[in-house]
């Protein structure tokens, strides 16, 4: 086949073109490492003009014996591009890739004269230290060079034809059989017609894998579709971001109008306005608003990564009273960085007045989780546990299909396991039972469990009424209005429609929570003082707890004089018993299960507790204003001393819990030896004595120490009451002890006065609730009627 002319010119792309200095000083040689590359290389052929190839890179291969020719020396090719297609031609055929490794230039005009191309894996991976020390690599390429000689060089004649001057067909590592070729680097490639049905599957909303599911089944399998799941990600992106750089205008037109409208409306452009392609966020004045009411834990939500909504679109969400998502406001990342990342968090921070949450949640992804690290040090990180769990199925799926009960399991070792020591238990149990030591996915959310598995997380406000659930503000604000098929100019319609749709729903869980009366289950006076003061939903879920303690005993189990440890549990399962620590003086207490500093309920143990204690009211101290019908109104009201009655329950239940611990504190002493009893029970009868001479002169204010004694007065006697007494101190002549009668006087006179004032400023505290309570029935009339027009209209 001396000097045959092959006429294959078909144009390949990925060859780029440089200059460098060979060693021999004759022709400029460059070398090209395409380790520098990208991982998915560009799927369109760049022809340079060859005639074999169409304008879009489909390539074209010849008919006939030419495909089951083997290169051999003195070839001769119509271009270096025929050259080139042939060698990749050939390569595909036998099962490896190829790629350009050197060239070299002619010193007269610099036009190539010299190309080698050679096996994907010759030579070895560079290693050069000063590429590397002034960077970090976060994710290093797995090393594939093996040191292959197979290649194919070829020169330029002076005739202008292309002449195979060198051929190695030997390689030293295993070739690929025909069925995975497709994966090979220079093989894998979009014809014309595969792009198309992307394009189409991708405007009606569908994902990546969906996508290659109906290529592979249109083109009888994934070897006959010649390119991967991979290169159709990166090929969507690549359409995804095209049209973005036109519609993102659309945006700016948006954000720049509202705040026109309305200074309060924030919106932030990452570098300058004029560039087209930036990162943008916004929050209306009542983002802002929600913000100052319920910004104690915050949800960033970047579930448009995982092809939900196929547009880069990141809001803050939050739990408003109802237990509803409230937004905090919205980000369209074009460029999702860690410095993006870092500048959309501290300008969110700057629209919510400089005040960082208490927690904040986001997907599992450590360019996030080094953002919020920089911006809110202080705040508590977590990962969606719903977000692991779907990675999981992604992960683990040929566990699941191998091992039917392991999800169970899975889910049973993270969500129901009450303690650190049982769940670390647990996870070791399920590795060695299932042999997943070694398991890579395994081991990194193993090592990230402090920021995703409950019980590492329940110290620390989420928001959330149970543990176990998945946050509902997370996935859930536009679900129904932005999907998969939204486009920018689309958006901002859907966007508005939402902020209404949420709107409305508050309005209406404010008008069942003022309108409506629950049905209470229990006589207990906690039950219908929560009932007064928590929404709707909230109360049912307290509710739940409080009926809950109907199943259950709490038994002290220590008690070191100040704070009082109780073992509680269900009947008969003491084994799975809670521990509650309560202080009776501070009416404070701590349970095992830590829902209330998760959630800010108080839990059906505690609850307990109180049960046995005598505790018949909620402590002002467990009654979040965030969970309350006021808890977007600006009067703080202090709910639990607004009525006189709930004023004297709690301060019954104070002396009852303080003068059963002291008693009780006797007769554990009193009962050491006969003669430390007997002084105990003279010391009682004694006491009893004196308590009932007290109990007859109740009604009197004897005055002991100089101290006045504390009773209740009603409305009816209060003023009859203090008239009297002024009388009383006017009307009795003066004797020796003038002084100290009129210093008991005044005293009482005080106390009556005190008393008095203690009335009116319940009564202004209700007067003032119920403006609240008006004020807020207005407002969800005034809704209505908006509502009510816009559908008439």
């Amino acid at each position: 086949m001396d000097n045959e002319v092959l006429e294959f010119d078909i144009g390949l792309g990925g060859g780029g073109e440089g200059g460098g200095v060979s060693d021999d000083g004759g022709d400029i040689e460059h070398q090209i490492d395409e380790d520098e590359l990208a991982d998915s290389p560009p799927l369109s052929s760049g022809g340079g003009g060859a005639s074999g190839a169409t304008a879009g890179g489909e390539i074209y291969l010849p008919e006939g014996d030419i495909l089951d020719l083997e290169p051999a020396e003195g070839m001769e090719f119509e271009s270096e591009e025929a050259a080139k297609a042939f060698y990749n031609s050939y390569a595909r055929r036998v099962g490896f890739s190829t790629r350009v490794s050197s060239s070299r230039r002619s010193r007269r005009d610099g036009a190539i004269i010299q190309r080698q191309f050679v096996c994907a894996k010759e030579g070895f991976r560079n290693l050069n230290e000063k590429r590397t020390k002034d960077r970090e690599i976060k994710r290093p390429r797995t090393i594939t060079r093996v040191g292959c000689k197979a290649s194919l060089s070829v020169k330029m004649q002076d005739s202008g034809k292309w002449v195979v001057s060198g051929f190695v067909k030997e390689h030293n590592h295993e070739l690929v059989p025909p069925d995975q070729v497709h994966c090979l680097r220079s093989h894998r490639q979009i014809s014309g017609a595969a792009k198309t049905l992307i394009d189409t599957l991708q405007a009606a909303g569908l994902g990546p894998r969906r996508i290659m599911s109906a290529l592979i089944k249109e083109y009888g399998g994934i070897s006959k579709v010649g390119f991967t799941e991979v290169d159709c990600r990166n090929y969507m992106r690549n359409n995804r971001q095209r049209s973005l750089e036109g519609d993102i205008q659309v945006v700016l037109d948006y954000l720049r109008q509202m705040h026109a409208e309305n200074p309060n409306f924030f919106y932030a452009v990452q570098g300058d306005e004029d560039q087209c392609m930036n990162n943008v966020f916004w929050a209306d004045p009542k983002a802002r608003m929600n913000y100052t009411y319920f910004g104690d834990t915050v949800t960033f939500d970047t579930t448009y990564r995982s092809n939900r909504y196929r547009l880069p679109f990141a809001p803050f969400t939050g739990v408003n009273h109802h237990g509803q998502p409230v937004l905090f406001g919205c980000a369209f990342l074009i460029n999702e960085s860690e410095a993006s990342f870092v500048w959309l968090f501290k300008t969110w921070l700057m629209a919510m007045s400089g005040r960082p949450p208490v927690s904040i949640t986001t997907d599992y992804d450590s360019v996030i989780q080094s953002a919020i690290t920089q911006v809110f040090p202080e705040a508590r990180h977590r990962f969606c546990k719903w977000h692991i769990f779907k990675k999981c199925q992604e992960k683990l799926s040929h566990i699941f299909l191998k091992h039917p009960n392991f999800e169970a399991e899975f889910h049973k070792c993270v969500n129901l396991t009450e303690s650190i020591e049982e769940f670390e238990s647990c996870w070791s149990t399920l590795l060695d039972r299932y042999d997943l030591r070694d398991h890579e996915w395994l081991h990194a959310i193993y090592s990230a469990r402090r920021q995703w598995v409950p019980v590492y997380l329940r110290d620390t406000f989420f928001a959330e009424m149970s543990i176990t659930q998945r946050s509902d503000s997370m996935n859930s604000y536009f679900d129904g209005y932005v999907n998969a098929s939204t486009n920018l100019n689309q958006f901002f319609k859907l966007y508005e429609k939402a902020l209404e749709s949420r709107n409305e729903k508050e309005v209406r869980a404010d008008y069942e929570t003022m309108n409506t009366l629950p049905v209470l289950k229990t006589p207990s006076p906690m039950e219908k003082q929560t009932s007064e003061l928590y929404t709707r939903k909230i109360f049912m879920r307290f509710q739940e707890e409080l009926v809950g303690t109907l199943t259950f005993t709490a038994t002290k189990a220590e008690d070191d004089g100040e704070v009082i440890t109780y073992n509680v549990a269900k009947y008969q399962e003491v084994h799975k018993a809670y521990y509650v620590k309560f202080n009776v003086l501070e009416m404070k207490a701590s349970c095992s299960c830590q829902m209330f500093e998760f959630s800010g309920l108080l839990c059906r143990h505690v609850l307990a507790v109180f049960r046995v204690t005598n505790v018949l009211t909620l402590p002002s101290h467990y009654i979040l204003k965030r969970w309350t019908r006021n808890a977007k109104s600006n009067v703080i009201l202090e709910e639990h001393s607004s009525d006189v009655y709930t004023y004297y329950l709690e301060s019954h239940t104070v002396r009852y819990n303080t003068l059963r611990h002291e008693v009780f504190k006797l007769v554990d002493e009193g009962t050491k030896s006969p003669e430390v009893y007997d002084v105990a029970m003279n010391a009682l009868q004694e006491a009893a004595k004196r308590v009932a001479q007290a109990v007859k002169s109740e009604q009197r204010i004897p005055i002991s120490n100089g101290k006045v004694r504390s009773y209740l007065l009603s409305d009816d006697n209060l003023a009859n009451h203090t008239s009297g007494c002024r009388e009383e101190s006017f009307g009795q002549h003066m004797s020796e002890d003038d002084m100290d009668k009129n210093i008991t006087e005044l005293m009482n006179e005080l106390e009556c006065a005190s008393r008095k004032c203690e009335i009116y400023r319940s009564n202004l505290l209700s007067v003032l609730k119920a403006v609240e309570d008006h004020k807020l029935e207005l407002s969800i009339k005034v809704q209505n009627i908006k509502l009510s027009m816009k559908d008439g209209l």
